[in-house]
């Protein structure tokens, strides 16, 4: 007589990302609003130096450099807040990709107007990478906050019945 084992049952074991998409957004925008707060210091402070390592187009202007680091500030401040405060997250998201965007499309008619050459391309492959990353951050968090919608909204369809 032949006896047949019955399989076993597998234990399904859910494992836990090592980080959620909510912890990632808050990443992202943590390091977001540092490089905007920190690259606005450096402008302010040290255009000169600014000029030389980062944006050597054109002739030198320290005050058009510190004026634009006033948009890189408003733009950490406004990032440092949403860490905190959740619903920023998504607008301050999106007018940090609009800036990226149109930053990078700038820097694509420039190209060829950096001191040396190489650094318009790699300004803008960077800037063009790093839109392309926040709006990956943007989607993630308009998802997020999609999802802690999704069961007040299901709450109202069920009211209206």
């Amino acid at each position: 007589m032949s006896v047949q084992e019955s399989p076993q049952p597998r234990l399904s074991v859910r494992r836990r990302a090592y980080v959620t998409p909510a912890e990632l957004v808050t990443a992202g925008v943590v390091l977001l609003a540092a490089y905007s707060i920190v690259l606005a210091l450096f402008m302010a402070i040290a255009p000169r130096a600014f000029y030389s390592a980062v944006g050597p187009f054109g002739v030198r202007n320290d005050h058009y450099i510190r004026d634009t680091a006033t948009f890189s500030a408003a733009i950490g401040i406004g990032l440092a807040a949403a860490v905190r405060r959740a619903t920023w997250r998504v607008p301050m998201l999106t007018v940090a990709a609009a800036q990226f965007a149109l930053h990078s499309v700038n820097h694509l008619v420039d190209i060829d107007g950096a001191h040396p050459v190489w650094t318009g391309y790699f300004d803008f492959f960077s800037l063009a990478v790093s839109t392309m990353l926040i709006i990956g951050l943007l989607r993630l968090a308009a998802a997020d906050q999609s999802a802690e919608r999704l069961p007040q909204r299901l709450r109202m369809k069920g009211a209206k019945r």
